[in-house]
């Protein structure tokens, strides 16, 4: 009897989890037509508009990425008026009309804050000599070059003191779109305190208590649209 017990106990078992699995299986393995594909982690990477690095990069689009990005109108952007930014009716403001026709979420004036901290970081890094900090925020030509006077300074014995004391000014002077990349070019006035020490610690170039004024024309650029919300400093130039 009690053989004939446990028997009937596992059939019962045995018939529920049946019933249980092609419960499920009518369920999941029913295709809606709205299913994803399975997930490509190559398919998800867009070209930047230099080679790509890792860490961060210069300034973070406030709602930047492809989700705002995917909403965009492919029609021709509505002008805006730009006052208190670039000039109306400018090249600038075109450019700008561009920028937010991909990534409606694009902030000018937040972009100008981001480029403040940029410019104090990569000047103070290149000052130091910080390799590591340079690599995340530059792309690979203005690297090169960033390198090449860090290498120079190296092999004469000097160092490089710098000392910010304001940024009085940045402004967007330049935006252009092309092919999807935009660039943002920016002019700083800034007041800093600068001198090159020799190898014996004798100032050599500038002074460590002469407060200078500075003005400087950095361009940024970003592929629009893409995954990478960060922005890489592709120019540099003394300005007047």
């Amino acid at each position: 009897m009690m053989q004939d017990s446990l028997d009937l106990t596992t059939l019962i078992f045995l018939g529920l989890a049946v019933f249980v699995i092609w419960k499920l299986r009518s369920v999941l393995g029913q295709k809606t037509g709205n299913e994803r594909p399975p997930f490509n982690p190559m398919a998800r990477r867009e070209e930047p508009p230099a080679a790509a690095r890792d860490g961060d990069n210069v300034v973070r689009l406030p709602g930047a990425g492809p989700e705002r990005a995917a909403t965009a109108p492919v029609a021709t952007a509505v002008p805006r008026n730009w006052k208190g930014v670039v000039e109306p009716n400018s090249p600038a403001a075109r450019g700008l009309d561009l920028i937010l026709q991909q990534e409606p979420g694009f902030d000018p004036r937040g972009f100008t804050d981001g480029a403040k901290v940029a410019y104090e970081t990569i000047v103070t890094a290149f000052a130091k000599g910080d390799r590591k900090t340079l690599k995340t925020l530059l792309s690979r030509e203005v690297a090169d070059g960033f390198e090449r006077a860090i290498q120079g300074r190296e092999r004469a014995g000097q160092t490089v003191e710098t000392t910010f004391v304001s940024i009085d000014r940045a402004e967007i002077v330049g935006v252009d779109v092309r092919n999807r990349v935009a660039q943002v070019t920016v002019r700083y006035l800034s007041k800093l305190i600068t001198a090159t020490r020799g190898p014996q610690g004798q100032v050599i170039d500038g002074s460590p208590e002469k407060v200078v004024d500075v003005t400087d024309v950095w361009t940024f650029a970003r592929t629009l649209g893409s995954r990478d919300p960060n922005w890489q400093l592709v120019a540099t130039e003394a300005g007047q």
